[in-house]
């Protein structure tokens, strides 16, 4: 058997290893490392590939997410509500801003952003929402929009684990997550569904105006050089990221669908195992319960496998698969509202149930466009007599 890892992006990158050799010492060749001709191909083919009017990349996920907050206008003090259940950076860039974030609980099934939870926590100085497609999975933008427009808030799709995926509005019209909202963030961490090889980001928009705006706010607030029209900041995707995510693109669907197909594997060996509660992958316009998965929509593209191991001793379980050199991580063990940065007199423990929990049973399995039956086989027995015993 291969060795497992987490992401293998060796087995990946040997797939598609003549077409990225030769885009990098292309863009080598020609010398044009920052805003290249690698980087306007790959912003116009994401744009198709996405459907959406604009996309404008740059240096990071994290600064996907604050250029928008900053394209958008939103001033210190301005509310903004997001998840308490996701990574950092989510609400890191709210309070870079100096504006308040204000953490709500997920749903249990999904593990995305509630939205009775957002309901609750708008004031009047409520401003924006910002979803995250957790893990992959889409979270019910039907809600989330209709709650934008009673309230007039702009919403923020973080898209950072969700690119690639679908969301079908219960009118069944099917978008790509990360074109909903006002606008998105995504980030191309080289672990990501669709991911290069450092750091790189991107911003997506329908929205013209918005859109002109935050071209500047990518290159120091300039249209012309020399002329700061804006305040900006530096954040440029370099152009060999841009080749390397060019080769990779065509295969996005490919990439995506194979973890779904290893998604429904692990489903099936963890079938019936009581201490177990195994992801589910539902749209709005499908009927799947708990721990299936729709054979028809693509709401759930599997970023990571994230069991809930429910009566077991979950560190415990992480230390028994690390044993057996089977690697998993824990996405995340601290709710934010916890987080020394974050914690405010505000929050109430019993307003985050779910968040609470979840942190005490989650486990991430392995989870990459590589994994083979043989390694599935190994990953889930190995689970199985742990949680089992």
């Amino acid at each position: 058997m291969k060795k497992i890892q987490m992401v293998d992006l060796k087995g990946q990158y040997e797939q598609i290893q003549e077409q990225v050799d030769s885009s990098v010492l292309n863009v080598i060749h020609s010398t044009a490392f920052i805003n290249g001709p690698e980087v306007h191909s790959f912003q116009k083919e994401l744009e198709d590939y996405l459907n959406v009017k604009h996309v404008i990349p740059c240096a990071n996920g994290t600064d996907a997410l604050q250029i928008a907050m900053m394209g958008l206008g939103l001033q210190p003090g301005d509310e903004v509500i997001t998840a308490d259940f996701t990574f950092a950076a989510t609400v890191e860039v709210i309070a870079l801003l100096q504006l308040t974030p204000v953490l709500v609980d997920v749903e249990p099934d999904s593990f995305n952003i509630d939205p009775e939870a957002i309901k609750k926590a708008i004031t009047p100085k409520t401003k924006a929402i910002v979803p995250v497609h957790l893990f992959g999975q889409a979270a019910n933008m039907d809600a989330i929009m209709a709650i934008a427009e009673d309230y007039n808030l702009y919403v923020i799709e973080d898209n950072a684990q969700g690119i690639g995926g679908s969301y079908t509005f219960e009118d069944g019209k099917s978008v790509k997550t990360g074109t909903i909202g006002h606008v998105a963030s995504t980030s191309f961490f080289p672990s990501k569904n669709l991911g290069c090889y450092g750091d790189g980001g991107a911003i997506f928009t329908n929205d013209d105006e918005l859109a002109h705006i935050i071209r500047g706010v990518v290159n120091h607030g300039m249209y012309k050089r020399y002329h700061h029209d804006v305040v900006g900041v530096n954040s440029r995707l370099d152009s060999i990221q841009a080749a390397v995510l060019r080769a990779k693109l065509p295969n996005l669907d490919r990439y995506n669908d194979a973890r779904r197909t290893a998604a429904r594997k692990y489903n099936k060996a963890f079938e019936g195992i009581k201490n177990i509660i195994t992801p589910s992958a539902k749209g709005n316009t499908c009927d799947v319960s708990q721990g299936k998965i729709c054979n028809t929509c693509n709401c759930h593209v599997f970023h990571q496998y994230t069991l809930r191991v429910i009566n077991t001793d979950r560190d415990a379980l992480v230390k028994h698969l690390n044993d057996n050199a089977i690697p998993c991580g824990v996405y995340y063990p601290i709710p934010l509202h916890s987080q020394k940065a974050y914690q405010d007199s505000r929050y109430n423990e019993a307003d985050f149930p779910v968040t609470n929990q979840l942190v005490t049973e989650v486990i991430s399995l392995p989870m990459h466009t590589e994994l083979d039956n043989e390694q599935i086989d190994f990953i889930t027995k190995t689970v199985i007599d742990f949680v089992t015993k």
